[in-house]
């Protein structure tokens, strides 16, 4: 597995890849660990690359192979995120719904709420019924900053 630290305008992002794929993306406050100052493989490579492009504005969609490890229905939950368009939100209900599972709700965001590689997966585009920001792994703040870059959110 190879690991890299980078830093964005939202702080730093702990990537772990394999040589064949991305598998994780998190958050992290602060570097606690040392990994490469560059990074080491073709796949941290490219997502650098591609998130940087996508924090300059300049990349709407990523081209990048996943391999988040999750269930069935997460992988389903997860799949369906990466629908959701640059730009654009939905809700957990209208999720239920496209899914053809409208009791699921409640699983859609805890799935939602496990993605492994979020941004890339967007799943801060998922808000609540009431179209407020409702919980993210990376913070409330963080969620509206994303949705603010990507127009999806007025200031």
């Amino acid at each position: 597995m190879d690991k890299y630290f980078l830093d964005t305008p939202i702080g730093y992002l702990h990537l772990i890849a394999t040589e064949d794929a991305l598998v994780e993306l998190s958050y992290v406050k602060h570097k606690t660990r040392q990994h490469p100052a560059k990074p080491s493989s073709g796949i941290i490579d490219k997502t650098v690359q591609q998130l940087s492009e996508y924090f300059n504005g300049e990349r709407k969609e990523f081209s990048l192979p996943l391999a988040p490890e999750g269930t069935d229905f997460q992988m389903e939950v997860w799949k369906q995120l990466q629908e959701i368009p640059y730009g654009s939100t939905t809700t957990y209900s209208k999720l239920s719904q496209k899914m053809e599972n409208p009791k699921a709700i409640r699983a859609i965001g805890r799935a939602n709420g496990q993605n492994p590689i979020p941004i890339i997966i967007p799943c801060h585009r998922v808000i609540g019924a009431n179209d407020k920001l409702v919980g993210y792994a990376g913070g409330i703040e963080t969620k509206r900053w994303l949705l603010q870059h990507e127009g999806a959110l007025l200031l």
